[in-house]
């Protein structure tokens, strides 16, 4: 089993660990810096009830800054304004089980108990994306070593602060990389449902339908490459297409069907006569939304726009109306710090392609579905460049080419980081070509000979637990340049992330 092994597996699952830091950070932040008056959606809520309520705050107020507020918001009240809608509903309603269902020992205002529960479902989630992304590396890059250096370097995230506060960021990488794990081990049906399950936390699991596609069409090609005569008769070929397209139609339906159905929901919460909420709408809240031209789900007024459309799509009309988001329409001079603040992930992902296209030029020109020599062989290249790889390299460069176009460019590092792995896998293959310090298994430095830190015991296993990630920050200045700015953006951004995002202020 490619968990089985625990002295690679528990670093791995004690991925959580970096949530602890990150809770106490952003705690320490949030007190240290007065927050920034930013033009962020804010709803009125009362004072904290109760010495818990404002502990509760105090220590996990930094985890629901942004776009947290609109999820916990949604948990807690539901689909009242329009705008609402962009943020799909399933890790809100898991939030809201949570919150309800928990026995929680002292009694909680529903924010607060929302933000607990935002803080424990994370460190779970962000625990099984990291056992996931290493099974995941392991069958994709057939080089454990690289696998688990990748799962190493997903705890030290450059989104972390998003995977621990109250976004669904850490949702959608656990329910993302296990799907594409279940289809690598040909689990077909149950990496279409994980699938769909994504789908439902973000929208951009759309797009993972195309892993099902490829997947299909891939074992498709190979076998006309192999097969006989006889099997490429006609109407054995056709059988093959028909089986091929009906399968396919029917996964790809249940990966969308998620999302269409959030669609018709916000279509008769918005659209459809009679939209009574039963329930009644604090005057601070109507107030805000007559402040700042929110439409309120059940309060009479002419019908969005969005609503006489051939096929009324709330997400795409919110992005456009609310926050501008479209082709080329955040290329401003006023937008170049946001456009260096997404330098980094957009150059790591561009030179990742490079690196496997021109180490692969016939497997990518064909697709990836002409079997090549080496693979009848046997002897197909392991890790990164190997050519299991390359689906994933034209997933993360599609979501990085439309992300620097059409989104707004700040949010690419978090929208890579929860989406492919590419974006672990990749470093994890530069630091294991070109770091000299991971190509000894000893202790000591084989550039200089002197003593490594780095083993130190572990109650995971037998002995000591050789953590590379561990090792090469504590040897720091031994490092190559490259190694120093890989781990630097990584734990650069870890840092900034938990400074600004918990005090208002604008990051990724």
């Amino acid at each position: 089993h490619p968990l089985s092994e625990p002295q690679e597996l528990c670093p791995v699952l004690s991925v959580p660990e970096h949530l602890q830091p990150c809770v106490v950070f952003q705690a320490v932040f949030n007190l240290l810096i007065p927050d920034h008056a930013a033009d962020a959606f804010s709803p009125p809520r009362p004072s904290p009830g109760s010495r818990w309520d404002a502990l509760v705050e105090r220590l996990l107020g930094g985890l629901g800054r942004w776009d947290a507020e609109h999820f916990l918001f949604i948990a807690e009240r539901g689909y009242l304004l329009e705008h609402n809608c962009a943020f799909l509903p399933l890790f809100p309603l898991s939030l809201r089980a949570l919150g309800w269902l928990l026995p929680w020992p002292v009694e909680l205002q529903p924010r607060s108990r929302l933000l607990l529960s935002a803080a424990l479902l994370n460190a779970l989630l962000s625990a099984l994306a990291a056992a996931a992304l290493l099974g995941l590396g392991r069958a994709v890059l057939r080089h454990r070593r690289q696998a688990f250096l990748a799962a190493l370097l997903f705890s030290l995230s450059p989104a972390g602060v998003f995977m621990a506060a109250a976004y669904s960021e850490s949702m959608f990488a656990f329910l993302a990389f296990s799907a594409m794990w279940q289809l690598e081990q040909g689990q077909s049906w149950l990496g279409g449902l994980l699938f769909s399950l994504a789908s439902g936390a973000r929208a951009n699991g759309l797009v993972n339908a195309g892993f099902f596609l490829y997947s299909r069409g891939k074992r498709f090609a190979l076998q006309l490459q192999v097969g006989s005569a006889s099997r490429r008769k006609l109407l054995c070929l056709c059988k093959q297409v028909l089986s091929l397209a009906s399968s396919a139609a029917l996964m790809c339906a249940g990966i969308f069907l998620p999302f269409a159905l959030f669609q018709y929901y916000a279509y008769v919460r918005f659209c459809g006569p009679g939209t009574g909420l039963g329930q009644a709408i604090p005057e601070p809240l109507l107030q805000l939304a007559r402040d700042k031209g929110y439409r309120v789900a059940g309060v009479g007024g002419d019908k969005p726009p969005w609503c006489s459309q051939r096929f009324p799509v709330v997400y795409s009309y919110i992005q456009d109306t609310y926050w501008n988001v479209g082709f080329l329409r955040y290329f401003e001079l006023r937008q170049i710090p946001n456009f260096l603040l997404a330098l980094p992930v957009t150059l790591l992902g561009s030179w990742a392609a490079w690196t496997y296209v021109s180490t692969n030029p016939r497997h990518c020109l064909t697709l990836g579905l002409e079997r090549s020599k080496s693979e009848e062989k046997g002897k197909a290249r392991d890790g990164f460049c190997g050519p299991a790889a390359f689906v994933y390299v034209v997933h993360a460069t599609a979501l990085l080419v439309f992300g620097f176009f059409c989104m707004h460019v700040q949010v690419l590092t978090r929208f890579l980081a929860c989406s492919s792995p590419i974006l672990y896998w990749f470093p994890a293959h530069l630091l294991q070509e070109h770091e000299p310090l991971l190509w000894s298994t000893g202790t000591d430095n084989p550039t200089s000979g002197k003593p490594l830190l780095g083993k130190s015991p572990s109650s995971c296993g037998k002995g000591t637990l050789d953590n590379p990630i561990v090792r090469l920050l504590l040897n720091w200045r031994f490092m190559t340049p490259l190694s120093k700015s890989i781990l630097g953006f990584f734990l650069g951004y870890w840092l900034l992330g938990l400074i600004l995002h918990c005090n208002f202020l604008p990051w990724t």
